[in-house]
């Protein structure tokens, strides 16, 4: 199931209104019969986590060893279950020419520069751009599930393993904080980096 918001208007009041944490209610609503089914089924799955930064200066990063990008994704793929990381356009810009991928700049609503798209998800050339900052995270299913599965003991005899206790059927709502947490994290202190260097900062 996949949910389809503009950018401009996630809100975070959006996002918490639904124990699922998707800003589409009608998305949000089969998201969350789909884990109730997988959850009867004591099984599990995993799905992708979308974090979108405002309002972050331009200017922010590095443009070799520590990229915004890398350092966004260094904090995300440090994260239990997460399996990937994409920023912007992700993997769809494989399949696009420079001619469609490039965000060429044009004069803003206050008189700032921006960009007419924003492929680059605001991050160009391992430093912010001004744009919107946009990135996702894959997570995995719990690998602990309540069906029994097949597997080897310490000796290599087949066994069989099957969970018990409460595990969450996806862990996505609750790495929804936890991901903004890390992005916060990132660019604070790429923001302190940033003060480090001005001429006359303490």
């Amino acid at each position: 199931v996949e949910a389809r918001v503009r950018d401009d208007i996630v809100t975070r009041e959006l996002v918490d209104r639904e124990a699922i944490r998707c800003p589409e209610p009608e998305a949000a609503s089969r998201m969350t019969a789909l884990v109730e089914e997988v959850k009867a089924k004591k099984d599990s799955l995993g799905g992708i986590v979308t974090c979108l930064c405002r309002r972050v200066p331009a200017g922010w990063g590095e443009p070799v060893f520590d990229k915004l990008e890398a350092k966004l994704a260094q904090a995300a793929l440090s994260l239990p279950a997460a399996r990937a990381f994409a920023v912007g356009s992700g993997f769809a810009a494989a399949k696009m020419r420079g001619s469609e991928h490039n965000d060429p700049f044009i004069a803003g609503v206050d008189g700032a520069l921006a960009t007419a798209t924003n492929f680059s998800g605001g991050i160009q050339g391992g430093i912010s751009n001004g744009m919107p900052i946009r990135f996702e995270v894959a997570f995995k299913p719990a690998p602990t599930i309540g069906r029994p599965q097949p597997t080897v003991d310490y000796s290599g005899r087949p066994v069989t393993l099957e969970g018990r206790g409460r595990h969450d059927p996806c862990v996505l709502p609750r790495a929804v904080p936890v991901v903004e947490a890390m992005a916060a994290l990132v660019l604070a202190d790429m923001a302190l980096r940033q003060g480090a260097f001005q001429p006359g900062s303490d």
